[in-house]
């Protein structure tokens, strides 16, 4: 069964109460569709930097997403992710401000995972720097991983006539 890490966008948009922001309510649906359609399908982990940072803000919110973490598996932590972000960090492939989606990256590569499921298309999934994020991983022997978001998963929408 192949292990899909789940970052914290994912949390926090399936847990969200609707958005009136049309575009926000399209990641809360696709994360909420794909947390009910594709995650029993997958060995869904996460690790102690998406716990951390999903017990921040609103308690009631909070709430949400800590229950809907509780379950999974926590990647141990390896001393390797520190590098591999530096690494990220130091090509540019992400700001400095963005340390934590970086270890993100390198906590799923490190970790072996098929597939790092994000809905932050700013820093994680971004089209423009993923070829060069899969070739420093490549590089760095830890090739393998899919840096997606829950539509690639879903292919379109559920009820189309």
């Amino acid at each position: 069964m192949d292990t899909v890490y789940i970052e914290t966008s994912i949390m926090s948009h399936a847990t969200a109460k609707p958005s009136s922001h049309p575009a926000t309510a399209v990641l809360q649906e696709q994360a909420k569709r794909w947390w009910d359609e594709q995650s029993p399908r997958y060995e869904v982990v996460t690790s102690q930097f998406v716990i951390d940072e999903a017990s921040r803000g609103d308690l009631v919110a909070v709430s949400r997403r800590l229950a809907l973490l509780k379950d999974l598996p926590v990647l141990s932590a390896n001393p390797d992710a520190e590098s591999v972000a530096d690494h990220l960090l130091a090509r540019s492939l992400m700001p400095p401000t963005a340390r934590l989606d970086a270890l993100h990256v390198a906590s799923a590569a490190l970790a072996g995972v098929q597939y790092l499921l994000t809905q932050n298309c700013t820093h994680i999934a971004n089209a423009h720097v993923l070829p060069r994020v899969y070739r420093l991983l490549d590089e760095l022997g830890l090739s393998g991983l899919l840096i997606c978001t829950p539509v690639e998963f879903l292919g379109g929408p559920k009820d189309v006539t």
